[in-house]
């Protein structure tokens, strides 16, 4: 049987979906169509991200990642960040409603709330956000509680979906943290013997020649006389202190993760490093875009309804400001950036070959 364009796409079906609370979109304003139109297109968005990060997920689990592997996952993470700069986009959209026109059905929403978008939970949960890093609503309500039915007695889907989420491990964040641990620092790997002393060689090299690079700089800064010498000098002596409390941290595994970014930062023109960074950047890149996109709908908010406690009972657009600032999970690859050094002040590699085409190191 031939195919066509309405029967692939579910075309009718899909027109038959706009019609909220009345299930008829013609007795809608046109208003209201559209702010439901453009939020199930977020949640069309939404889906695409949750199948892509999941199979990002499953692929850094794996006891051995490939190498010939990473270029299609730097290619998944842009389409994440691809996706989520469309979804900010639809904010103007939403931004031609003035504050009367949203007012008219707003009272329809409540207790309802964006909130309660169990795929964006989901995805939250998949990055790796942990439970004891979200913002309460401002009403009390934990955010399980809120993805209940309005009586708050039973289950919904939403509430069975992220349930799902939580005992679905690892987190991205895990994974690609299992990954980079199995990265060979100064050619050693964890399973070596001696490994624990090469890491921490390399961190006090760097260390030696993070120093030297910020003693330059406060030369540079006092003989510009832009600041009093002593207060200079406590100013990076805190930055470098805080760089070494960063890397020497107590936790081994930590240690060596946070290590290995590094290296892999530092040293990125060798050839078996060059699609690990990529990928570091990419995934930095995609997060930069679910924080503009928190941003983005912050201000959508502000714009058209001002500062008024959120129809699901939360602190509105102060509660979206705090996620944008608070809501990230690969906090370690942004704080590396502060410490970097360039090419000419890092240490020395002295054998380069692990590092070479042609070398496998089984990660």
């Amino acid at each position: 049987m031939a195919t066509n364009y309405w029967d692939y796409i579910r075309v009718e079906e899909l027109l038959r979906l706009q019609g909220g609370l009345e299930e008829d979109d013609s007795k809608n304003t046109n208003h209201e169509v559209l702010f439901i139109v453009v939020h199930q297109v977020f949640e069309l968005w939404f889906k695409l991200a949750l199948r892509e990060l999941t199979a990002l997920r499953d692929q850094f689990k794996q006891d051995v990642v490939a190498e010939t592997s990473l270029g299609g996952a730097a290619a998944s993470m842009e389409r994440l960040t691809r996706i989520f700069n469309a979804a900010a986009s639809h904010f103007q959209v939403l931004e031609s409603l003035n504050t009367r026109d949203y007012l008219d059905f707003r009272d329809k929403l409540f207790p309802a709330s964006g909130f309660q978008s169990a795929q964006m939970r989901e995805m939250e949960i998949l990055l790796g956000l942990r439970d004891d890093e979200r913002i309460g609503l401002g009403a009390g309500a934990q955010y399980m509680e809120a993805l209940k039915d309005p009586s708050g007695q039973s289950a919904s889907p939403a509430h069975d979906r992220v349930q799902a989420r939580l005992s679905d491990t690892p987190s991205l964040l895990s994974a690609v943290g299992t990954w980079l641990h199995r990265t060979p620092i100064r050619g050693s790997q964890p399973e070596q013997d001696g490994d624990a002393a090469t890491v921490d060689g390399f961190l006090e090299d760097y260390m030696v020649s993070l120093q030297a690079a910020t003693d330059e700089t406060i030369g540079m800064v006092i003989a510009s006389n832009a600041m009093e010498p002593a207060s200079v000098k406590a100013r990076y002596a805190k930055e470098v202190q805080q760089a070494r409390d960063f890397f020497f941290v107590e936790d081994l595994q930590l240690r060596r993760i946070r290590a290995a970014v590094l290296f892999i930062e530092s040293y990125r023109e060798l050839p078996l490093l060059s699609w690990p960074r990529k990928l570091l950047a990419k995934l930095i890149e995609f997060e930069q875009a679910m924080i503009i996109f928190r941003q983005r709908h912050a201000r959508m908010v502000e714009r058209v309804i001002g500062r008024r406690i959120g129809t699901g009972g939360s602190s509105g657009v102060d509660y979206l400001d705090q996620t944008a600032l608070a809501y990230r999970v690969f906090k370690d690859l942004w704080t590396v950036r502060t410490f970097q050094l360039p090419a000419d002040a890092l240490p020395a590699l002295d054998d380069t070959s692990p590092y070479e085409f042609g070398t496998s190191y089984g990660r």
